[in-house]
């Protein structure tokens, strides 16, 4: 019954339980209504010896057939209703499953594409992920790049300080600021081995020991 909750958005069982509580309800009343009617009449006739415990008995025996009898009518109601009425036959589709008739498919091929999908949604979120990864890093070098530029700016601007004030040229003064800088760690190198190296020496000399001298 699956199929037909959902063409009729309720299960045929909640609704014919429905109709059933519905009976019901309208059988008990009719019969209150009948023992009312029932009771003013007998209230009228003069010499009435049937009490009004009698007339309750009776219609409860009265609604306890109409009961049974009920019941076993509505079983064979229920079946035609479910059978005949609330059921879909196993040709008809709806709109929405017409699809599935179009493009059937087996369980293996179900399985395979439902591994395909499975693949490509991996892949997705991996070149998620890598793209991610590159607007990041496009942004570091974006601040890198702006960082650079100020110190293009900051060198360009004091190569035209130097240019007005002596006529040096930036680039030379860096050259010859290289060139001396190197020199100079050389000659601390140099100095620094010559020190090392005299410590040594200084260091395997014979030491000479005083002489005591006696006192006369």
């Amino acid at each position: 019954m699956c199929y037909e909750s959902q063409l009729f958005e309720f299960t045929p069982q909640t609704c014919i339980l429905r109709v059933y509580i519905a009976f019901q309800d309208y059988l008990f009343e009719m019969v209150l209504v009948v023992e009312k009617v029932i009771m003013k009449k007998l209230e009228s006739m003069q010499g009435n010896k049937i009490s009004h415990f009698r007339v309750r008995q009776s219609t409860e025996k009265y609604l306890h057939f109409m009961r049974e009898r009920f019941n076993f009518l509505f079983q064979k109601m229920e079946t035609f209703l479910l059978n005949l009425v609330l059921s879909i036959p196993s040709n008809v589709l709806l709109l929405e499953d017409k699809v599935h008739s179009q493009y059937s498919y087996s369980k293996e091929e179900f399985e395979h594409l439902q591994a395909e999908t499975e693949n490509l949604e991996k892949k997705c979120k991996a070149e998620t992920l890598a793209t991610q990864r590159l607007l990041a890093e496009l942004e570091e070098q974006k601040h890198v790049q702006a960082e650079l530029e100020k110190i293009l700016t900051w060198f360009k601007g004091l190569d035209k300080i130097c240019r007005e004030h002596g006529n040096i040229d930036l680039k030379e003064s860096f050259g010859f600021m290289t060139q001396t800088t190197r020199k100079l760690q050389d000659t601390v190198t140099e100095i620094d081995m010559k020190h090392k190296k005299t410590k040594v020496d200084g260091s395997t000399l014979t030491p000479i020991c005083p002489r005591n001298r006696k006192g006369k």
